[in-house]
């Protein structure tokens, strides 16, 4: 190998040089984005179908689409919540399924049963990604712009440019208010002419016409002919004549009064106190965040100008501020291990020119992956970026063992650079790959966990590959140039304190090596007592959170409260969230929702804006406002969460930590059981806003029609329903249109006439023979309290009980959870099952498990590849197995959630101590081993083994010390890596020499 380097010097140095240039060209190319581009399997149906009650809604609607979308291939589950007249449907496929076919599939089914399903049946298919929450979002508001005229501004001139850049998948407008021609009919004077409502939309369906009466040729040219006979403004609408008898004219203007208002709505939006228009700009799923929020920045600022003046815009959400804070937290833990570990490299080799290759080598082996992360399609995220943070003390490692064996062998004189470099090479190769092949098995996880780790797995996998390869090629080249024989004197001489460790290493093993067998099982009794008890008391989670610098505030008031009472009390909540210092501006929806999905006039939620770093943490902001709501604003329940977590929820439907669903065929069973569920949540510790999932969609007025009456007044059902409708609701009888817009014109009543249920009662009706009926000689009017929203999971009725948590982690908490509904007395033929992010945990965990295993394994296999000896493979997963319990130990001492990213950690740490102990063991003969051989390598070994530890650890403190924003997510994996080099490194050198002894001792035994 020393003979190649030296002949392909020119060639190495120069590929080196041009994927260093090509890497840094590509890492500016590269998209920046918060996550990782996640196809989440799910898709959500919404389904329309009217006022009808739930009943009829569920069993006429939801029944039918649920049974039809089951029938997709790859549905795994199915999910759906049913209120008045409206559905949604979550369908969950596999992972991995092509979710383009399954929308496409899904919208198949649904236009194929719309025909069988009641008129006005309509739906929407939309694909579930982290894109469905706005990248940025702007609120509108304006001291004397009105709310119609934002609204158009937003709709007709601001979506339209925002549109049109790059990256930018859909423009939503909340809030707007729509202008109406309203044609208010005076029922006396209605009366007195003999007409009726349907006469007037008739009159004005037939004066607002424009059609063409064919094509004329005249003097060589071609006409087209048209009759125009549009409505263009209050005038001629009120002008259009109604009917015209006994020589007599009846204009509209006679029988009703024509105004231009705003169309009615069941929706409130606000910002800061004011009201407002909010426009959400949402990114395709490979887009920049960052180029796209400083695109849509820079246009607003150029064409600010054009604006028409008075209208502010306020940016509510930006995501690109949590990226680059959290990309630069990231950035800056790179920044800081990599000094770090320059400063240990100079401690102990007490080099310039060995920190100097570090100082060349690292940043090119970032570089490099970079490139690859572009070829692969990944984007700089936080788990790509935190993958690059955990792989600098790895990649250091690599260089530091080959610096430090070259510095070894230039002092005893015994060898060249490129000679030492080539006996490295086996060791270092065989050890790399111990920590590569450890990633492998995180090519096959699914879910969640597979979604958000695999570009991490990837990141550092593709880095610790270009570690290796620079490591044994460009390295020797750089030290050919670089070292000097005094280098490796002044480190060798400089080190008074590592030869005295070395020598009270020697006589400590000395002693220790006399009794392997009684030290091993000590090593091993005292891990396991002390992995049992951690393991025991370990808190765990799912996610890691992090600090994101906003979260949503989820509302509902009283069931049936009306959209203005409820305004009131939201009021109240903004009057709260203001008084907080820490907020520097909100959003507020009501009838509305961030992410979508069922809502009523009195739901709706806030998403709270922090000011910047330092302030308090968020998680004390969100429980300060959640308790003065609480103590002052009686009636109104709320949830908080952070976005990133309601973003999972949302994309998996499983939005809160803890859920516990109810199966049964009896609603009113159902019902009793959830009443005693959130009785005994309620008491469990830690366990906050716990709701039923199913809530009351409100009161309803309740018309029964009689049908003998019905028939003496020459009545149907039919009629009576389409005249009430045109009664209370209005009817739109044709439309205006002004430049781009069309405005609709609304035939009504006057407002004294629908305002109250007394008022209602009253309503004339006209039978088909002209006269009139009130509405109370054929029907029975009747107030019915609100109806529950009813919910199924795979075919069969369900009602879930939900619960967040303050202050407590999520496996204790479920313990106890457990615990309380054992206590729950339960209807005969109802059973429950936990779901939310609990079982997603589970789900995730076992799938982690599955991986540790696989990597166990294929760690194993490479050893016993590597050494072809079973002693050495097992004495080294015996390390493994330790330095395990050291994670568990150093996760519960931290108080670091056993969750996901630690689980990663721990996987990780597999390959870790694998890659020291092959290190350890090469250094040993083949054959004839003696325990002096075992001190002796142990002591040649000794610095290489500390340097490596000592500058892995270093280089991920940042990330477990969460300095910045996005550290916090990467925190739990870092501080299991630290966990277990603490432990497993030291035992590298301990243990290693005292299992291998053991074992050697019982293997000769049994020979003999």
């Amino acid at each position: 190998m020393s003979q190649w380097l030296s002949r392909q010097a020119r060639f190495l140095l120069a590929a080196f040089i041009v994927l260093s240039v090509a890497g840094a060209f590509a890492a500016t190319l590269l998209p920046v984005s918060l996550f990782p581009t996640i196809e989440f399997p799910r898709i959500a149906v919404t389904l329309e179908a009217g006022n009808r009650p739930v009943d009829q809604m569920s069993a006429q609607v939801t029944r039918v689409a649920e049974e039809a979308l089951r029938a997709i291939p790859g549905v795994r589950n199915i999910r759906s919540q049913t209120s008045r007249g409206s559905a949604e449907v979550s369908v969950m496929f596999d992972w991995g399924h092509d979710m383009t076919t399954a929308v496409l599939q899904a919208e198949s089914e649904m236009a194929r049963l719309s025909p069988s399903l009641p008129a006005g049946f309509q739906f929407s298919v939309r694909k579930m990604d982290p894109t469905i929450f706005p990248v940025i979002g702007y609120s509108l508001t304006s001291e004397t712009v009105s709310l119609v005229s934002l609204s158009n501004f937003a709709t007709y001139q601001l979506r339209p440019l925002l549109a049109s850049l790059d990256g930018v998948a859909e423009v939503n407008v909340l809030g707007s208010r729509q202008t109406e021609y309203q044609v208010i009919v005076d029922p006396v004077r209605l009366q007195a002419h003999g007409l009726t409502i349907t006469d007037i939309q008739a009159a004005l369906s037939a004066s607002n016409l424009v059609a063409a009466a064919g094509r004329i040729e005249d003097r060589s040219r071609l006409y087209l002919t048209l009759v125009d006979s549009r409505l263009t403004d209050i005038e001629s609408i009120g002008s259009i004549v109604v009917t015209a008898s006994g020589g007599g004219v009846i204009d509209l203007d006679d029988i009703a009064e024509v105004r231009l208002s705003t169309a009615q709505e069941w929706t409130r939006v606000n910002a800061d106190g004011r009201p407002a228009v909010l426009v959400d700009i949402r990114q395709a799923p490979a887009a920049n965040s960052l180029a796209l929020t400083n695109a849509v920045k820079a246009v607003l600022a150029r064409e600010g100008a054009s604006f028409p003046p008075g209208i502010v815009i306020t940016p509510y959400y930006d995501q690109s501020d949590l990226v680059k804070a959290a990309a630069s937290s990231v950035r800056d833990a790179i920044m800081i291990g990599t000094v770090l570990a320059g400063l240990v490299l100079f401690l102990f080799l007490r080099s310039l020119r060995f920190v100097l290759v570090v100082a060349i080598l690292l940043p090119t082996v970032l570089a490099s992956t970079a490139l690859l992360l572009m070829v692969l399609g990944l984007s700089l995220n936080l788990m790509t970026l935190g993958g690059m943070a955990a792989a600098v003390g790895l990649i250091v490692d690599d260089i530091v063992v080959m610096l430090e064996h070259i510095t070894r062998r230039l002092s005893d004189k015994r060898a060249t650079v490129l000679e030492a470099a080539a006996e490295m090479a086996r060791p270092l190769i065989g050890s790399s790959f111990a920590t590569i092949i450890v990633f492998t098995p995180l090519a096959f996880l699914s879910g969640v966990t597979g979604g958000f780790f695999k570009a991490l797995a990837v990141t550092m996998a593709a880095s610790l590959v270009f570690s290796l390869i620079y490591t044994l090629a460009i390295c020797p080249l750089l030290a050919t140039r670089l070292a000097r024989a005094e280098d490796a004197e002044r480190a060798e001489a400089s080190n008074g304190w590592l030869n005295r460790l070395a020598d009270a290493y020697e006589g400590m093993m000395a002693r220790l090596l006399n009794w392997p067998r009684a030290v091993s099982l000590a090593l091993i009794l005292i891990a396991v007592m002390a992995g049992g008890v951690s393991a025991l008391r370990v808190s765990s989670g799912f996610m890691p959170q992090m600090d994101e610098g906003g979260f949503v505030l989820d509302y509902v008031a009283p069931p049936g409260l009306s959209l203005t009472e409820t305004d009131r009390l939201v009021r109240q909540v903004e009057a709260i969230v203001q008084a907080v210092p820490e907020v520097a501006s909100y959003s507020r929806r009501t009838g509305l929702q961030l992410g979508g999905g069922l809502t009523e006039a009195n739901t709706g939620d806030m998403f709270v804006r922090l000011n910047p770093l330092p302030r308090r943490p968020i998680e004390t902001v969100m429980s300060d406002i959640r308790g003065r709501i609480t103590a002052t604003v009686p009636g109104l329940e709320i949830e908080t969460i952070q976005l990133m977590g309601d973003l999972i929820g949302d994309l998996t439907a499983v939005p809160q930590p803890i859920e516990v669903k109810f199966y049964g065929s009896d609603p009113a069973a159902l019902t009793l059981s959830a009443e005693r569920a959130v009785a005994a949540l309620e008491g469990v510790r830690g366990v906050v806003e716990v709701r039923q999932s199913d809530r009351i969609a409100g009161d309803a007025i309740i018309v029964t029609l009689d049908r003998a009456h019905l028939a003496l007044e020459g009545l149907d059902p039919v009629m009576v329903a389409t005249q009430l409708e045109s009664l209370i609701n209005g009817s739109v009888a044709g439309s205006v249109q002004a430049g781009v817009r069309t405005i609709n014109i609304r035939v009504w009543t006057p407002s004294p006439l629908r305002d109250r249920i007394s008022a209602i009662e009253v309503l004339m009706l006209r039978a088909s023979d002209g006269h009139l009926v009130p509405l109370s000689r054929v029907a029975q009017i009747n107030l019915v309290s609100g109806q529950l929203q009813s919910s199924r999971e795979n075919l069969q009725p369900m009602m879930a009980v939900t619960g967040r948590l303050e202050g407590r982690d999520m496996g204790s908490a479920m313990r106890d959870v457990t615990a309380s509904m054992r206590t729950v007395s339960l209807p005969a033929g109802v059973r429950y099952e936990f779901g939310g992010l609990f079982a997603e945990q589970q789900k995730s965990f076992r799938d982690l498990m599955a991986v540790f295993a696989a990597a166990l394994t294929l760690s194993g296999l490479l050893l016993l590849f590597l050494f072809r000896n079973w002693i050495k493979t097992v004495s080294i997963l015996g390390i493994v197995g330790l330095s395990i319990a050291g994670v568990l130990t150093g996760l519960v001492l931290t108080g670091t959630e056993l969750n996901i990213a630690a689980m990663m950690g721990l996987t990780m740490v597999i390959g870790i101590i694998a890659e020291l102990g092959v290190f350890y063991f090469a250094e040993l003969p083949e054959a004839a081993i003696q325990h002096h051989h075992r001190i002796a390598a142990g002591r040649a070994r000794l610095r290489p083994i500390i340097m490596s530890a000592v500058i892995a650890m270093l280089a991920l403190a940042p990330l477990a010390l969460k300095l910045g924003q996005g550290s916090a997510l990467l925190a739990p994996m870092a501080v299991a890596i630290i966990s277990g080099l603490l432990i497993g490194a030291p035992l590298v050198l301990i243990a290693g020499p005292i299992f291998h002894g053991a074992l050697s001792t019982r293997h000769l035994a049994k020979t003999e």
